[in-house]
């Protein structure tokens, strides 16, 4: 368990927290590049309790600026996407991409005030459909994009979906870096289905055992087989709010999560499935859209989106499950289904978030399954104290390589050393496929 000062510092984002200051460091995904128009609809955002406007200029540049116009305050989300600025309708100011104001209107034309004004922009860069934001210090030092193997593959290799979660980010998080959980709450009553048949669901008592390296922790689940053989999936965080999930011989795709901090108490989910070497499986993305039979996968179907007004943050991305009507939980679904909860992420979320945005963590009681949890929590305590006391920043800041890992499932001798005999396996190198078969 935490306690309760040590879980304020892991769960506060604002401007000046330990934590807001350690994720500023990074550049932060954000939103498919496809959500921001040329010339069109300003994209409200909010990212570590800041917010923001998403707007993509006349020449295709895309800007984040401050949601609020800095003379009186007018929404800037109302704004006029125009010849290569964003004007606010109130009384005409217009701003480009870099903040700075190109036309005051309403004021003499001779004014300095012009010239002087800006408003708060932050940088943004887009690879490969998705669009990264720098909150940090000195962004004309903005270190490069960081080596994320899901967003370095062809978008034809890949599969990228949103939702907003009604949690912190840490809550959502631990969730994926939590692999005892699996087979218990995706699982059937009954003994038929494809997840009961999951390697991992023959033996519910797995031991864990974690190794930190540079980016953070390899969280290594071990299970046995047989007398001579056991099963080994290895799920990684990586800093400062990755999660990659190892693939499945009935799925051989690798998956993971940019858990973002929206504020405190919201996290923008972003979900990424993607073969290293392959085109992605047209099927499993066609699922991955409109679901199994009314039932969410790992990816939010575009079904269950429950979209808001243009003034909300990430509009598009408010789920229709969510802790106001109980993720619709259903007693007679749960006859069939463990959790009673239609689906995959939604009983993810619910065991998440169902409690409240921020539980209290001085109340929990952690098992040996839970060892990875604290070993990551340990982790960004101490990497968020380095940065303060000492001005430590972590590699994932500034390696970008140091970022280029795998999640592993492999089966070997009884005993073995997992770190060694997958090492190689959990190393990510562009065009390169698995190295075994998962």
């Amino acid at each position: 368990m935490l306690n309760h000062d040590d879980n304020e510092t892991l769960v506060r984002v604002g401007p000046g927290t330990p934590m807001g200051r350690l994720m500023r460091l990074h550049w932060i995904p954000f939103l498919r590049a496809t959500d921001v128009e040329r010339d069109g609809q300003p994209h409200r955002v909010r990212l570590l309790g800041e917010d923001l406007v998403a707007f993509r200029d006349s020449s295709g540049r895309v800007g984040l600026v401050d949601h609020a116009c800095p003379h009186r305050g007018a929404p800037m989300v109302f704004g006029r996407n125009e010849d290569d600025g964003l004007r606010c309708v109130y009384h005409g100011w217009k701003f480009g991409v870099d903040g700075r104001c190109q036309e005051m209107p309403a004021e003499p034309a001779n004014s300095p005030m012009c010239s002087r004004m800006k408003i708060t922009a932050y940088p943004v860069r887009q690879r490969n459909g998705v669009l990264w934001a720098y909150m940090g210090p000195y962004p004309e030092r903005a270190p490069p994009l960081p080596d994320v193997e899901w967003n370095l593959v062809p978008e034809t290799q890949s599969a990228i979906s949103i939702r907003i979660q009604e949690c912190n980010w840490l809550q959502a998080l631990e969730g994926e870096i939590d692999s005892a959980h699996a087979a218990i709450l995706h699982g059937r009553v009954h003994k038929d289905g494809v997840i009961n048949q999951w390697k991992q669901a023959q033996d519910l008592s797995p031991t864990f055992e974690c190794v930190t390296h540079e980016a953070g922790v390899s969280i290594a689940s071990r299970r046995n087989l047989d007398a001579e053989r056991q099963y080994i999936r290895v799920n990684q965080f990586l800093m400062p709010f990755y999660t990659l999930v190892p693939p499945f011989s009935q799925y051989p795709d690798l998956n993971g999560h940019a858990w973002v901090p929206i504020d405190d108490e919201n996290t923008l989910c972003l979900m990424f499935s993607y073969h290293p070497t392959q085109p992605f499986n047209e099927k499993t993305r066609a699922l991955y859209k409109s679901g199994h039979n009314g039932r969410e996968t790992g990816h939010a179907s575009d079904a269950s989106f429950e979209p808001r007004p243009v003034t909300d943050p990430f509009p598009k991305y408010w789920s229709k499950y969510n802790r106001g009507n109980a993720y619709q939980f259903s007693h007679e679904l749960q006859k069939t289904y463990n959790s009673g909860l239609p689906g995959l992420w939604v009983q993810d979320a619910a065991a998440q978030s169902g409690v409240s945005a921020i539980y209290d963590r001085s109340k929990e009681h952690l098992g040996t399954s839970d060892t990875g949890i604290a070993r990551t929590r340990r982790l960004l305590l101490d990497t968020a104290r380095r940065l303060a006391d000492e001005g430590k920043r972590p590699a994932s800041a500034d390696k970008p390589e140091s970022l280029m890992l795998r999640a592993m499932s492999l089966t070997i001798p009884a005993g073995g050393d997992w770190n060694q005999l997958g090492g190689e396996f959990m190393k990510a190198k562009l065009g390169a496929d698995f190295g075994y078969t998962p």
